[in-house]
């Protein structure tokens, strides 16, 4: 199990890469924010020898112009790793179903030769998500012991703290796996839908609300 962050315009742009073998950073949100400290956060990253990644918070409408948008900004480099941020917004919405697969598929489309996995809560994946579909892997965040999501899906990254940052773990052996599995995003995608049997969780687990650091 690998250890790595994420990270937005909330975190320094010299924020620590020690002990940490990936990193996701937020590019894009909606049709029209840029993180300031994209690049700068993307070269510490990159200076580091880290796996990178790029994430865009969702909103609903305009699916086609948000995929557009997030592509036009986050850059572009084999095994590199892109994710799309679906939680609820600023002003209590969130995208539809149909809207999140279709984001997820059209990113895919523009940049066929990165991996794209979709982020999301315990929350989200118990009682909002109804398709299941999260591209190349699914990245929960659920805040608990590290690499022990309470779900019973698999997963490739596991957020499991916010404090002092968002702090994640990814389920590769080694940094050489996940370079390979990011560098190979014909090989796996992840196109099933994922039985409910294994979507489901435990009674005895109660929910956890969770509000993402955007």
């Amino acid at each position: 199990m690998l250890h790595g962050i994420d990270v937005s315009a909330y975190q320094s742009t010299a924020y620590s890469t020690a002990g940490s073998s990936f990193v996701f950073i937020k590019a894009t949100e909606g049709r029209s924010y840029v993180n300031p400290r994209l690049t700068a956060q993307t070269k510490t990253g990159r200076d580091a020898g880290l796996v990178v990644g790029f994430y865009h918070f969702l909103w609903p409408g305009d699916i086609t112009a948000q995929a557009e948008y997030f592509v036009s900004k986050a850059p572009e480099k084999a095994g590199d790793l892109l994710a799309v941020d679906w939680e609820t917004t600023g002003d209590g919405t969130h995208a539809s179903n149909a809207e999140k697969d279709s984001f997820i598929r059209k990113v895919k489309a523009l940049r066929p030769d990165n991996r794209v996995v979709l982020y999301r809560n315990r929350n989200f994946w118990l009682n909002i998500d109804k398709t299941s579909y999260a591209g190349d892997g699914l990245w929960i965040a659920d805040y608990t012991t590290a690499g022990k999501p309470r779900i019973e899906a698999d997963w490739k990254f596991h957020q499991y703290t916010s404090d002092p940052h968002d702090k994640d773990v990814a389920d590769f052996a080694s940094k050489a796996a996940l370079q390979a599995w990011a560098r190979s995003p014909e090989a796996h995608s992840a196109r099933r839908r994922i039985p409910d049997s294994r979507r489901r969780t435990p009674a005895a687990w109660p929910p956890v609300p969770m509000t993402r650091r955007r």
